[in-house]
C-alpha cells in the first residue's frame, strides 16, 4: 500500500495509527526467496517496479505477477511470450497480452494520461520496439502518439509530421540498418530526443551496432541514446521528461 493511501485512510478513520505504523514499519521489499520484491520503487521515483519476463522459471514468473498486481492494482512485464500470458492468466484473468510489444501487462482503467510524447519508427520492422517504448510511456501516465514508418529513405513522409512532432515534450526515434533518424529529427526539435537503435539490418548493420555507433556520434544536438532493442528505456526515460515539462507547465 503506498505512502499516500495509508495516510489517507488513517485521516479517514479507515485504519487506526498503530495500523499505520505497523504497515510503515515493514521492509521495503517483499522476500520471495527467489526474489525481493521492490514495494517502495514507486514511493522513490514515481514508477513501480516492472518484471523482465524472458528467462524466468514459470512458477516465479507466476508467483511474481501476481504480488506486484496485489500490491500496486497493476502490473507491467517487458519481453513476455504467449505461454507466460497463458500462465499469468491462471491467476490474473484480466491480463493482456501483445503479440507486437510482447508486453504482459494489467492496468488501472482510471489512468490519467498527460502531457505528449511522439514515438517515430523509421520502418514497419522498428514497430516491436516502438510500441515497447509507447506502451511503457502510456503505463507510466504518459500521452502518447505514434508516428511509424517516416524513415530517411523517403524524408517527405517525416516532413509531413513536423507540426505533432514538433509540438511533442520528448521524441522517441526508433531506426534500424544506419540508424539516422534520430539525427534527422534531432535537428528539427527544441525538446530531447531519446534514440532507440534497433537489432533491424543486414549483415553489416551488426545486430544493431551500426545504428548504435551512428547514434552515438550524431551531430545533432539534444540526443540521448538507449541500448539496442531498449524500447523500455526509452519509453521510461521519455516520460521522466514528459512529466517535468507537464510540471512546468502547470506551475
Amino acid at each position: 500500500m503506498e505512502t499516500r493511501a495509508i495516510l489517507e485512510q488513517v485521516k479517514s478513520g479507515k485504519l487506526s495509527v498503530e495500523e499505520a505504523e505497523k504497515l510503515f514499519k515493514k521492509q521495503p521489499f517483499e522476500e520471495l526467496g527467489y526474489a525481493k520484491l521492490d514495494s517502495h520503487r514507486k514511493m522513490r521515483s514515481g514508477f513501480p517496479e516492472v518484471v523482465y519476463c524472458s528467462g524466468k522459471p514459470d512458477e516465479y514468473l507466476q508467483s511474481i505477477y501476481q504480488r506486484l498486481y496485489d500490491m500496486n492494482g497493476e502490473v507491467f512485464g517487458t519481453r513476455a511470450n504467449r505461454h507466460q500470458y497463458e500462465l499469468v492468466r491462471q491467476v490474473i484473468p484480466e491480463i493482456v497480452y501483445d503479440e507486437i510489444s510482447h508486453i504482459l501487462k494489467s492496468e488501472k482503467k482510471e489512468k490519467e494520461c498527460a502531457g505528449k510524447i511522439v514515438v517515430c519508427s523509421a520502418g514497419t520492422a522498428d514497430i516491436s520496439v516502438a510500441e515497447e517504448a509507447a506502451q511503457t510511456a502510456e503505463y507510466f501516465g504518459s500521452f502518447v502518439k505514434r508516428i511509424f514508418d517516416v524513415g530517411v529513405s523517403g524524408l517527405h513522409r517525416l516532413l509531413s509530421q513536423m507540426d505533432v512532432i514538433q509540438d511533442a515534450n520528448c521524441v522517441v526515434a526508433v531506426a534500424g540498418m544506419e540508424g539516422a533518424l534520430a539525427s534527422v529529427i534531432g535537428g528539427l526539435v527544441s525538446c530531447p530526443v531519446i534514440a532507440v537503435p534497433t537489432s533491424v539490418g543486414y549483415g553489416a548493420s551488426m545486430h544493431g551496432l551500426s545504428a548504435l555507433l551512428t547514434m552515438i556520434n550524431s551531430c545533432a544536438n539534444g540526443i540521448a541514446v538507449v541500448n539496442i532493442d531498449n524500447g523500455y528505456g526509452a519509453g521510461y526515460i521519455a516520460t521522466q521528461i514528459n512529466k517535468l515539462a507537464v510540471k512546468n507547465s502547470r506551475e
